[in-house]
């Protein structure tokens, strides 16, 4: 598939680059999707809740009451769970919610959801640029350029660029993020994917 290569300006450069069909001309799994957006979401979790047991809470151990003719049930320790302040019955505990998944569904995942957005003509592709220095207005000039400032979007970049990453941090609809740190869900929920063309190079070299 053969897509222009546009500058900042938004107008195209003359030039093409060829989208393989291996990546951007599939058929989406939807499958492979969901468990891709599954495995991102659980993986956001921290795991770190935790709630007190019987055998984890401080009070006395002293019997609260004698044994018989009170007229109410046993009762022989403030820590168990019957009472206000007591340990918690099977509560929470730390715990890792990642979901592993083999690299094939993920390379599966991701080239479903380049090839949707293919597919819906939301794939856009504007040659490598960089900033002197960090600027929102200089950012935002570019995504007025190409027609994507009141839509959600992302640039994929193939190299960590800082001056763009803080130019960009700004603007809450658009988000720059190197091409090795890019997950399935950010390409889901942006109406636009804007590819650098040293990023289309990155994907064809890791999917050949």
């Amino acid at each position: 598939m053969k897509v222009d290569v546009l500058n900042t300006d938004g107008k195209s450069t003359g030039k093409s680059v060829d989208l393989p069909d291996a990546i951007f001309g599939i058929e989406p799994n939807e499958h492979a999707v969901y468990l891709a957006v599954k495995a991102y979401n659980a993986a956001q979790r921290q795991g770190t809740h935790k709630a007190k047991e019987k055998g984890e809470i401080k009070a006395s151990t002293r019997k609260i009451k004698k044994q018989k003719g009170t007229g109410t049930a046993r009762a022989g320790s403030l820590k168990s769970p019957l009472f206000k302040g007591g340990g918690r019955i099977f509560g929470p505990r730390p715990r890792s919610y990642n979901i592993k998944l083999n690299k094939k569904v993920k390379s599966l995942a991701r080239n479903s959801a380049f090839s949707s957005k293919a597919k819906d003509s939301q794939i856009k592709v504007i040659e490598d640029f960089s900033f002197e220095a960090p600027k929102t207005k200089a950012f935002k000039d570019v995504l007025n350029n190409l027609e994507i400032n009141n839509s959600k979007s992302i640039f994929v970049i193939g190299e960590a660029d800082k001056n763009m990453f803080l130019s960009s941090r700004n603007l809450k609809e658009t988000k720059v993020i190197n091409l090795n740190e890019l997950n399935i869900y950010d390409i889901l929920h942006a109406n636009t994917v804007v590819l650098s063309v040293s990023a289309v190079e990155k994907l064809k070299a890791s999917n050949s």
